[in-house]
């Protein structure tokens, strides 16, 4: 089974506090999530996270209807958590979440690995640039609701 990796970051403007507390609501998940992929959260909301929390979702790939459920596997609030698939399209799929508070905001960076049935063609065909598509998505969402960052922030470190 080939692994593959996304990573994405975005600085947000905002304290770390005020990030993680927007993600640790499971109810944000679908202002983060495009359009194009309808996606619904079946499980009854709020939803405690924490590690071992599971949550149920339905969704729409390329027009399929599928399930997913994913539990939290980590949960380091303020800090950093780990989503991971349990059922759903992928023969594997991890997201860690990390968030770092720095002097003018927070870098937020998604960091997932994946595998895909059907293998290299598939991921190559279809997964891949659905990944990429529905990050860059949720990316310019994060901006749109922390607002912009000043041209001249700098990351401190």
């Amino acid at each position: 089974m080939k692994v593959h990796q996304h990573h994405s970051e975005v600085w947000l403007p905002r304290p770390v506090d005020e990030v993680f507390e927007f993600f640790s609501n499971a109810g944000n998940l679908g202002a983060l999530t495009p359009p194009w992929v309808e996606f619904q959260i079946l499980t009854p909301v709020p939803i405690p996270m924490r590690a071992g929390a599971l949550i149920d979702y339905r969704l729409r790939i390329h027009g399929l209807p599928i399930r997913w459920r994913t539990e939290i596997t980590e949960w380091e609030p303020g800090h950093r958590f780990v989503d991971e698939q349990r059922r759903g399209p992928y023969r594997m799929w991890v997201h860690e979440h990390l968030f770092e508070q720095h002097a003018d905001g927070t870098l937020m960076r998604d960091l997932v690995r994946y595998a895909v049935p059907g293998g290299e063609f598939i991921h190559r065909l279809f997964v891949r640039r659905d990944v990429e598509r529905i990050f860059d998505f949720r990316r310019a969402r994060m901006l749109e609701i922390f607002g912009q960052p000043h041209p001249a922030a700098q990351l401190a470190g």
